[in-house]
C-alpha cells in the first residue's frame, strides 16, 4: 500500500485534520479522519493505523497545554470513559458501528442546534456527575469503536463556556488517557500487525505539525467565534454520522 499514491492522498489530509482537531480547533471534526482513510482501506484498519499516531499527538497536546485544563471535568468524565472502553472491547464482535453512528449523529445534531440557537439550559453550564458519567461512557465507547469520542465529549463540555485554551487542554488530557488505555484492548484484538505499524510510522511525522497548527488557530480565535465554529462542526459532523449510519443499515 505504501507504493499506492491513493494511500497518501487519503491518509495525509486525514492525519493533518486529526492533528488540527487534537490541537484544539474544530474538536469533533476529527471523526472525518477514519472515513477519509477508509476510502483506500477498511475502517477497522484505518482506526488501527491511526491509534499509535493519536498517542503521539496526545503527547504533543499535553505538553502544549499543560496547566490549562478543567480538573473537575476530568475527574467526572474519565471514570465513565474507562467504563465505555471496557464495554466497547466486550462488544467488539457484536456491536453495529452504524447504530453507533446514528446515535451519536442524532445527539450531535440536536445538541449543536441548541447551542447555535441559544436554547441550552443554564444547568448545563454546571458540572454534574450524572451527565458527565453518561457522556463519559459514550465518549469512551465510541472512541474505542470508531475514534468518534469527540462529539460526546464536546456535548458535555461545550456549555461550560471555558476559555478556548482551557477547553482544548481539557480535551487533550482526556483523550491522552483514553487513547493510552485503548492500546491494550486494541493489541488484544490483534489490530497492531506489522503492516499497520509500518503505515503508522510513515505517517507519524505529520502528528506534531497538525497539533501545532490547531494550537495556533485556538490562540488567535476569539472565544465567541471559537465556540460557534465548534458548534457548526458538531452540527455538520452529526449530520454526516447520521447519514453514514442510515446508509449502512
Amino acid at each position: 500500500m505504501l507504493s499506492d499514491p491513493a494511500f497518501y492522498l487519503a491518509s495525509i489530509p486525514a492525519v493533518l485534520l486529526y492533528g488540527v482537531a487534537k490541537g484544539g480547533f474544530g474538536g469533533a471534526v476529527a471523526v472525518l479522519s477514519v472515513p477519509m482513510m477508509a476510502l483506500v482501506m477498511s475502517p477497522t484498519q484505518a482506526a488501527a493505523i491511526l491509534l499509535p499516531i493519536l498517542v503521539v499527538m496526545d503527547a504533543v497536546v499535553v505538553r502544549t497545554y499543560w496547566g490549562q485544563f478543567d480538573r473537575r471535568a476530568l475527574q467526572l468524565l474519565l471514570p465513565g470513559a474507562l467504563a465505555g472502553i471496557l464495554v466497547g472491547y466486550l462488544a467488539a464482535d457484536s456491536m453495529s458501528d452504524d447504530y453507533m453512528r446514528i446515535l451519536i449523529g442524532l445527539l450531535s445534531v440536536v445538541f449543536a442546534a441548541q447551542q447555535l440557537l441559544g436554547l441550552q439550559s443554564r444547568g448545563a453550564a454546571e458540572h454534574k456527575p450524572g451527565p458527565a458519567g453518561f457522556f463519559g461512557v459514550l465518549a469512551g465507547f465510541t472512541s474505542f469503536s470508531i475514534h468518534a469520542g469527540g462529539p460526546p465529549f464536546t456535548m458535555y463540555l461545550l456549555p461550560k463556556q471555558l476559555h478556548p485554551l482551557v477547553f482544548a487542554g481539557t480535551a487533550g488530557i482526556f483523550f491522552a488517557v483514553v487513547n493510552a488505555v485503548k492500546l491494550v484492548p486494541y493489541a488484544m484484538l490483534g489490530q497492531f500487525s506489522s503492516d499497520n505499524l509500518l503505515y503508522s510510522l510513515v505517517l507519524v511525522p505529520l502528528a506534531p505539525l497538525g497539533v501545532k497548527l490547531g494550537h495556533y488557530l485556538v490562540k488567535i480565535s476569539e472565544p465567541t467565534f471559537y465556540y460557534r465554529v465548534i458548534s457548526v462542526f458538531l452540527l455538520v459532523l452529526g449530520g454526516k454520522l447520521l447519514w453514514d449510519g442510515v446508509a449502512g443499515l
